[in-house]
């Protein structure tokens, strides 16, 4: 880049900078965040009619574990391929595509009439969730300033834990009148819409600046200002858009040894989180039905349980996280969900009101951290790096939600269920390890972070 692009860069991000929250930003947070609600939505989905589908297709516990895990496989590639190309042709894009792919596949299971054909489907389906995520993490983390960015993020990302709970919710409602089927379609053609919708927003300035494209993303930068209103953004300096080279992104240089720390750690932390949320919140239902005996729709409701706790432990991170920092939210969420775990295992778990109590708020607890992943790994890579990083991440995320469900299948019919909770207990001291060296980010700028 010559020093006139670097400086143009400079002037840029200094400008995204100044300008406080307006309503462009605000736009633009729903937006993708209606995906994400849709990308929960879509990956949980399955865990609300396993159980119909359990006696429908005459399904042991090892295929139930399959049904879910096989959606983690697809979001594996997709988390990559995403990440890859939002790189290559822009966040938006990207993004939009990803969205449409899981919600065209959540017609595909709605009119799957046998369990290879499900199986397929949530193959496929999966790509797209796990593409979605992590590219739309790099846009709103890309959309932030220092100051607030915590906040700012997690306003967005508690849309996912919501669209977790309305699952549930509308799993409760909906399939116990209209069937299995009506739950994918539930999320099927609104997510058709919210792919035109994200297609239409404006690409993320940082991403435009990483490619040398300075004129586009000055233009961006001044609608942004612009929608601050007058006296609420300083005026544009003097500095004309320069054009630059593309700065070059590389998967290899994630594990060089300027982040390979960060790379390491941040992928032990999304495995750790991942394997405890996804292996309690993709199991809950079906342990209610069929080890506690409640009714389905009792069962249902249980289980939803869970994410209307992660939601309200998010709502105290949202107005927290930049006070305490993410590591000591990390550190402690930890602790205590793998606490709550512990006790569970050794003395509650013949008890289903024990069980609908301490796991839903270890649930919450360490939902929460998940959330935090979200707001930090974006903030540990710079521009060139930040979408890969986050879909390699995310990619630790998806291993780990395929080892969990089957462990817990495996757990469960070898030791019972109590050892199902102490090895979620153990999980999260390692996780709690881990996350005591996470670098802290916060109030400081993406640029300074990672350079």
């Amino acid at each position: 880049m010559t020093a006139a692009a670097g400086q143009a860069a400079t002037v840029l991000i200094a400008r995204l900078e100044a300008v406080p929250v307006t309503a462009w930003h605000i736009r633009a947070r729903l937006i993708i965040g209606s995906a994400t609600f849709f990308d929960a939505f879509d990956a949980l989905s399955i865990a609300f009619v396993a159980p119909i589908l359990r006696e429908l297709w005459s399904l042991g516990a090892a295929e139930v574990s399959y049904l879910v895990a096989v959606s983690y496989a697809g979001q594996f590639v997709g988390a990559f391929f995403f990440s890859w190309l939002a790189q290559r042709i822009g966040r938006v894009r990207a993004a939009s595509a990803a969205i449409f792919l899981m919600s065209a596949m959540a017609l595909a299971c709605a009119a799957a009439g046998s369990y290879a054909a499900m199986l397929a489907c949530r193959f496929v389906q999966g790509i797209g969730i796990g593409g979605e995520m992590p590219v739309a993490a790099a846009y709103i983390g890309e959309l932030s300033r220092a100051q607030g960015r915590g906040r700012f993020f997690l306003l967005y990302e508690m849309i996912f834990p919501i669209g977790l709970m309305a699952t549930g919710q509308v799993a409760w409602w909906l399939v116990p009148m209209l069937g299995w089927q009506s739950l994918f379609l539930a999320g099927a053609l609104p997510g058709l819409i919210i792919a035109a919708l994200v297609l239409r927003l404006r690409e993320s300035p940082r991403w435009l600046i990483s490619q040398g494209r300075h004129a586009e993303a000055a233009s961006i930068v001044a609608e942004i200002e612009a929608s601050a209103g007058p006296g609420n953004a300083p005026p544009p300096p003097a500095v004309a858009p320069a054009a630059g080279l593309a700065e070059p992104s590389r998967w290899a240089e994630l594990v060089a040894p300027a982040y390979r720390r960060r790379t390491l750690f941040v992928g032990a932390l999304w495995a750790a989180t991942f394997f405890i949320a996804n292996g309690l919140n993709l199991w809950m239902a079906s342990f209610y039905r069929s080890t506690y005996r409640l009714s389905l729709q009792d069962s249902l409701l249980a289980a939803s349980l869970t994410n209307v706790a992660q939601v309200l432990a998010l709502v105290l991170c949202v107005f927290t996280i930049d006070r305490i920092g993410r590591r000591r939210w990390a550190v402690a969420s930890f602790i205590l969900g793998g606490s709550l775990l512990a006790i569970l295992g050794m003395i509650g778990a013949g008890n289903v009101a024990s069980v609908m109590v301490l796991a839903t708020l270890a649930y919450g607890a360490i939902g929460s951290t998940n959330a935090v992943l979200y707001l930090y790994t974006p903030e540990i890579y710079p521009t060139r790096l930040r979408a890969l990083g986050t879909g390699l991440g995310t990619a630790w995320l998806r291993l780990a939600s395929m080892a969990g469900p089957v462990a817990v299948g495996a757990v469960l019919g070898a030791h019972g269920i109590a050892a199902v909770f102490l090895m979620f207990a153990a999980v999260s001291v390692l996780g709690a390890v881990v996350a005591s060296q996470m670098i802290e980010t916060r109030g400081r700028r993406l640029e300074e972070i990672a350079p």
